[in-house]
């Protein structure tokens, strides 16, 4: 007896075809042929309305979400659905939901289920049984035999390092187990200049800005089916860059496993996320050493070191962060040493500052510490150039090495680009030399391929003589001397305005690992963690209140509050500028000065009557009540003969009145003001 019935018929027949990858889609047409061609099965069984369900192409049928088999599903519930044609059991389902759901689904309206080897009818417990032993099977093949054996045998070929599904630009397979560096002197240069420039500049992010600011391309490996595997030159993107500095290839090691897929269940489906990376100690192979690498090891450790330190956004308290803008230069390097969590810098005005605020946004606490930048970012600045200060001719010579190497670097690529284009031309002119010139069909093709490669030629040109004509002049042999000299004195070359903030935070990175800071009473106490491993410890008074860069010293305010009550504010002017004393802001003094500092600290103008309200006066009046010469009554208060005292070098001598009064009751004798008694007296009439 037969199982189809008018009642499929009258039904329209779905045909459901699926491919689980684009790879099959690709090299798999004649699978995709078999399943068009069960359009024409069900016609030959009496279906007159015959749908395709096409829609899952290149999806798997391991439960994720397929568009198709939705359509499918819907349009069996509504009725509309005689029967489903599937080549086998696996193109519908990989998995027990999805196609236990079509049986149940199709046994409730009567729809059958046609494959290759005969027809099925759900409502039949025989057929039932029959369709639930199929899906279990192709279930078990995809899940356990053919993934689990085509899995090892990958890993097996992986552990010898012979496993190679696709070569990254710069390398060329070599038989079936091995590669080798890419013979193609551009493709080396461009790659090294990738290396060398993140060495230089720290950051993933700089160096792709460098690159396309210099128009420099680099190459990228491309696949087509026509061509296969070739070398094209782009401008780079940012995970161009990235991914040259993250893989493990460029330095002569193989590795396998360094992603992985992440299942989840989205909305009742399952949902898979490929390409997560792993960790370095999670990697299934790591093989060093397995052929020439454009850097070494430890310098790929390093690199991936430094990218995982700027990686800031990742939520990590442990990184750094790349170098950014702004005057402060400790950025990243501060460490709170009462929470552990990592300073954030703020700028209010000109001036920055260090605050840790990890307690106030994870607890609703007050923040752990707080402290003005400037004296912190000098004091380190000083320590790490005292340290450094042996280097500092050494860094001059590699600095002058430097100089040319910035515009050499991207000229030697240009010159590359030029050489392989000029080839290219000749090799299209060869190609048109050698055609029928009366063959205008083929002739006419050649030219313009001829033409194309000769405008190429043309651009490259241009690009090197505009990059002549931006190369910077040669240092002379003064400003070597310079640059020689700025080495043998570190200090000199930091403050040189020439010197950027983020030169000196690289150099400060270069030099420290971290900074733990704290603050105890009116103290800042630092601990500074060099690369190398050791420690050197800080302290700096904090400032108090109202006190900033520009403040007056402690000693010149006491010294101008005890000359006011002396001088005049044009008299206490001259006197500070002949002592060295300048202004906060390192001017000199004026009488407007004076007299704005002094109303500003509530210091009180000078009057004439001071001295005689004090019972003081200057020497000129006790030399003058003496009846001696200035400089005798000089003399007589140094010696101690008169007592007096002066604030500084060049303020006026002050006696008290007193004792101006009992120098003169005392009746000295007439002695010699000298110990020898030889000495004669001289009497003039």
């Amino acid at each position: 007896m037969t199982k189809i019935t008018a009642n499929h018929l009258g039904r329209a027949a779905f045909v459901y075809i699926r491919q689980s990858t684009a790879d099959q889609l690709l090299h798999n047409p004649e699978s995709r042929r078999r399943q068009y061609g069960l359009a024409d099965r069900a016609r030959q069984l009496g279906w007159t309305t015959v749908e395709v369900i096409d829609d899952d192409l290149g999806r798997s049928g391991g439960g994720i979400n397929r568009p198709g088999f939705e359509r499918l599903l819907a349009a069996i519930c509504e009725g509309r659905v005689g029967a489903v044609f599937a080549i086998e059991a696996s193109r519908l389902a990989r998995n027990g939901r999805d196609w236990h759901t079509l049986i149940e689904f199709c046994g409730l309206v009567g729809t059958i289920i046609v494959d290759e080897d005969g027809l099925y009818d759900p409502r039949h417990p025989n057929d039932r049984l029959l369709l639930g032993m199929k899906g279990t099977m192709s279930e078990l093949e995809l899940l356990s035999l053919f993934r689990q054996r085509s899995h090892e045998a990958l890993k097996q070929k992986a552990r010898r390092g012979a496993l190679f599904l696709g070569v990254a630009a710069g390398y060329l397979r070599i038989g079936r187990d091995r590669i080798e560096m890419d013979p193609d002197q551009r493709v080396q240069d461009a790659l090294r200049l990738v290396f060398t420039k993140f060495t230089e500049l720290q950051s993933v992010r700089q160096v792709h800005v460098w690159l396309r600011d210099e128009g420099i391309a680099l190459p990228v490996a491309c696949h087509t089916a026509a061509e296969g595997r070739s070398i094209v030159w782009k401008l780079p993107l940012y995970n161009t860059v990235h991914n040259i500095l993250t893989n493990p290839v460029y330095a002569g090691a193989y590795a396998f496993g360094r992603t992985m897929s992440k299942v989840s269940v989205e909305d009742g489906r399952k949902r898979v996320n490929r390409g997560l990376r792993r960790p370095l100690a999670e990697w299934d192979v790591l093989l060093k050493d397995q052929h020439e690498g454009y850097i070494s090891w430890s310098q790929f450790e390093r690199n991936q070191q430094v990218i995982a330190d700027n990686a800031t956004g990742k939520g990590s308290a442990a990184v750094r962060g790349a170098v950014r803008r702004g005057e402060l230069l400790l950025a990243g390097l501060l460490r709170c040493g009462h929470c552990g969590r990592k300073l954030y810098v703020g700028y209010g005005g000109k001036a920055g500052r260090y605050y840790c605020q990890g307690a106030l946004v994870n607890h609703g606490t007050e923040r752990c510490i707080s402290f003005g930048g400037l004296r912190v970012d000098h004091a380190i600045g000083s320590e790490v150039l005292r340290v450094l200060k042996p280097f500092g001719v050494t860094a001059a010579a590699k600095a002058l090495e430097a100089q040319t190497s910035e515009t050499s670097a991207a000229q030697r690529q240009l010159d590359l680009a030029l050489q392989q284009a000029r080839f290219s031309a000749a090799h299209a002119r060869r190609q048109y030399d050698a055609v029928d010139p009366d063959n205008r069909l083929v002739a006419g093709e050649l030219e313009r391929r001829w033409n194309e490669a000769l405008q190429v030629v043309y651009g490259l040109e241009g690009e090197v003589a505009a990059l002549e004509a931006r190369k910077p002049a040669p240092l002379g042999e003064k400003e070597r001397r310079h640059l020689l000299q700025l080495g043998a004195d570190l200090e000199l070359a930091w403050s040189h305005p020439a010197a950027t903030a983020a030169t000196r935070k690289r150099i400060l990175r270069a030099a420290l690992y971290e900074i733990v800071v704290r603050i105890e009473g009116s103290l800042i106490e630092m601990v500074l963690h060099w690369q190398g491993g050791d420690h050197t410890a800080l302290k700096l008074k904090t400032n108090g209140a109202g006190k900033h860069r520009w403040t007056v010293p402690e000693d010149t305010l006491s010294l101008i509050r005890e000359l006011a009550r002396l001088m005049p504010d044009q008299q206490i002017a001259r006197l500070l500028n002949r002592a060295g004393k300048p202004t906060g802001r390192g001017n000199g003094w004026t009488k407007a000065r004076v007299c704005s500092f002094r109303n500003h600290h509530g210091i009180a103008v000078y009057r004439d009557s001071e001295w005689a309200e004090r019972g003081e006066i200057s020497l000129e009046a006790a030399a003058q009540i003496m009846d001696v010469s200035i400089m005798t009554a000089l003399r007589m208060v140094r010696r101690g003969i008169l007592k007096g005292r002066q604030l500084c070098r060049g303020a006026p001598w002050v006696i008290k009145v007193e004792d101006m009064a009992a120098y003169r009751e005392q009746k000295p004798s007439r002695r010699s003001l000298t110990s020898d008694p030889t000495q004669q007296s001289f009497m003039f009439q």
